[in-house]
């Protein structure tokens, strides 16, 4: 069957769709439906199932693939290549899950893994779920207040983290931002495991620290516990508008069929096959596409510690997909528009043998033309993009290439999936023309694997996904549809901007911002940016009195930014302004600040209190060398 034969058949029935997907998993008991719908619009699947994560992504395929490579590591920052067999990888994740447990780790207890990008941060997420816990992973760039917040909200009974991360050309000791973390936040974890890395070594805490080995020597290996299909898997944390972070909350079941149902149909990937998707692990498409998928469906997974340009250069890639025999590649655009910019005639590529690689994806962001081309014609292999979101936790539009290759537009992710039946709305909730721009929302029930609320927080759930428009999930993305069909998603509709296939907070910045003792109001827009997709660019007035100049001002505004929010913020761009624009009701005009920015005509807005301070913003922003020309 095409695409539009299987679109159809789910379309015309759900539950028997997704009964027949949730058939390639093992279920201890199988759930009796795929959809529970009595406390609609909160929906969940295979409630009444029970089931295990772990022994569907290892237990299960020790029998036939035992010897098969599950993990492939290769870190180029420490000179490092191993590889782990399935048989191998149970051993190591039955043996940290009974070290857990024999610290009163069991079913529905939260583990924060903070963690580099090393094979033992998969073996921690598999053995929290092995015995039925949650685990929320939190990136490892983040800095002490993050991990706080994240900390004080699903309330660990333990947190797992490693000595070091590396970065090309620094070591980033994790430690010292734990121990922050944990004295900033008012719930304390009963003890931490850290894995001591040779490049650093961390001073551990009498009594909370333990030595990641030493502590699993006496401990007994774990058998799996059986979990109902809506039990968590784990709660990843992406930002607010508010900045304050939501908890997606994954459920297992769902979790599950669908990411395994992509693997053949979206991705077009065998048992047995390398995939690699070159993110990292507290990142969604770390969760989905780097542990859970790949090894549910029993392919090989790359673990890959490094960076696509400089280290040790921008043939990195190449090499890896060559070595591994990669059939199928997953990265973000910001990644290939950084060898682009490094390598524009693809020198490095000489010498690899990519005839191994079917097909290259891109998420995280709007594929830019520009970039996919360059992509396929270095390569000569379809370059895919394809579009979801954290909530999702997999593709919501795509072209299923494991059902049919659909043609392919530039600019657009094609096709909804089944489970997602997409609608462009207009502010009071009725469709749009084809081709018009509105808001993207998808009608409810979404399918399995996705968020069924946000962790401990229903009521922020329904406010931020179900309100605007009722009967639909809000998205928060904008964007239209052709006359075949195809999504083309154009801009988010809130503040949370995209920095390098990151979804980050303006708000949380500017929060940040607004506690500097000199800054009197900010604000914060993402801007576009030739490398990274968008970067944040902050406008800041100060108090009144103060003296000193403008530019120790605005570096101790980045210093703060960094320091609380990450590296990953990439905040750079900050400017003295004598006056926000806003309305005459004091709602600040971000969309104008950005489109003055990025160079975009614009209708000035009717409501404006002052139209003057657009002039000073133009100033501020061409001092920071915007518009990009």
């Amino acid at each position: 069957m095409g695409y539009a034969d299987i679109y159809r058949s789910w379309q015309d029935d759900p539950n028997a769709f997704w009964m027949a997907a949730a058939e390639a998993i093992d279920w201890e008991r199988n759930p009796t439906k795929a959809l529970f719908h009595e406390n609609a619009p909160l929906y969940e699947w295979f409630s009444d199932g029970l089931t295990n994560t772990c022994w569907n992504a290892v237990d299960r395929h020790v029998p036939a693939r035992g010897s098969q490579a599950a993990i492939i590591y290769d870190s180029p920052v420490t000179g490092t290549k191993k590889t782990i067999t399935y048989r191998e990888l149970q051993v190591l994740v039955a043996q940290l899950s009974g070290a857990l447990q024999e610290r009163g780790i069991g079913k529905g207890d939260r583990v924060i893994i903070y963690m580099p990008m090393v094979p033992e941060a998969i073996v921690a997420m598999l053995a929290v779920t092995r015995i039925g816990a949650i685990h929320s992973v939190v990136f490892g760039g983040f800095a002490s207040n993050e991990l706080a917040v994240r900390i004080d909200d699903c309330q660990p009974k333990a947190i797992l983290s490693a000595s070091c991360g590396i970065e090309p050309g620094r070591v980033v000791e994790y430690k010292p931002l734990l121990d922050g973390a944990i004295e900033m936040a008012s719930h304390s974890p009963d003890f931490t495991l850290i894995l001591q890395r040779e490049q650093a070594s961390a001073s551990l805490v009498d009594g909370r620290d333990f030595d990641w080995n030493q502590a699993q020597e006496s401990a007994s290996p774990a058998d799996c516990v059986f979990v109902e299909g809506n039990q968590p898997a784990y709660i990843l944390y992406t930002s607010g508008t508010t900045g304050q972070p939501k908890g997606v909350v994954r459920p297992t079941g769902g979790h599950l069929v669908a990411l395994n149902w992509t693997m053949k149909n979206v991705y077009n990937v065998d048992p047995g096959d390398v995939f690699w998707a070159a993110s990292d692990v507290g990142w969604v498409v770390g969760h989905s596409y780097i542990c859970y998928a790949p090894l549910i469906h029993g392919n090989t997974t790359i673990v890959f510690e490094g960076k696509p340009v400089g280290t040790p250069d921008s043939g990195t890639f190449w090499r890896i997909i060559s070595e591994h025999s990669v059939r199928c590649f997953f990265t973000a655009p910001t990644a290939f528009r950084a060898i682009k910019r490094d390598d524009p005639q693809g020198e490095f590529l000489k010498g690899h043998d990519l005839t191994c690689l079917d097909t290259l994806y891109l998420a995280g962001e709007r594929a830019d033309p520009d970039t996919i081309e360059w992509a396929k014609d270095l390569l000569d292999v379809p370059v895919i993009d394809h579009w979801w979101q954290t909530e999702t936790g997999y593709t919501i539009a795509g072209n299923p290439m494991g059902i049919e290759q659909l043609p392919v537009k530039l600019g657009s992710p094609t096709v909804p999936m089944p489970g997602y039946q997409i609608k462009i709305l207009d502010d009071d909730g009725h469709p749009v023309p084809t081709g018009e721009l509105g808001s993207i929302a998808i009608k409810l029930p979404l399918p399995p694997g996705t968020l069924p609320t946000l962790w401990n927080a229903e009521d922020r759930f329904r406010k931020s996904y179900l309100e605007r428009f009722p009967g639909y999930y809000d998205t928060g993305d904008a964007g239209m549809s052709d006359e075949d069909g195809y999504v083309w998603i154009m801009a988010r509709t809130d503040d949370v901007i995209n920095v390098a296939g990151h979804r980050l907070s303006t708000g949380g910045m500017e929060e940040v911002l607004a506690s500097h003792p000199d800054v009197a109001e900010c604000a914060v827009v993402g801007v576009a940016d030739a490398l990274k997709g968008q970067l944040p660019m902050g406008f800041v007035c100060l108090t009144k009195g103060v003296s000193r100049p403008n530019g120790e001002i605005t570096a101790e505004c980045v210093r703060l930014v960094r320091d609380r929010i990450g590296p990953v913020a990439a905040f750079k761009l900050v400017a003295v302004v004598d006056r926000l624009p806003k309305t005459r009701s004091g709602k600040i005009l971000r969309a104008t600040m950005a489109k003055i920015a990025d160079g975009i005509e614009f209708k000035q807005p009717a409501t404006i209190d002052d139209p003057a301070i657009l002039d000073e913003i133009r100033e501020a922003v061409a001092g920071l060398g915007y518009p990009l020309q």
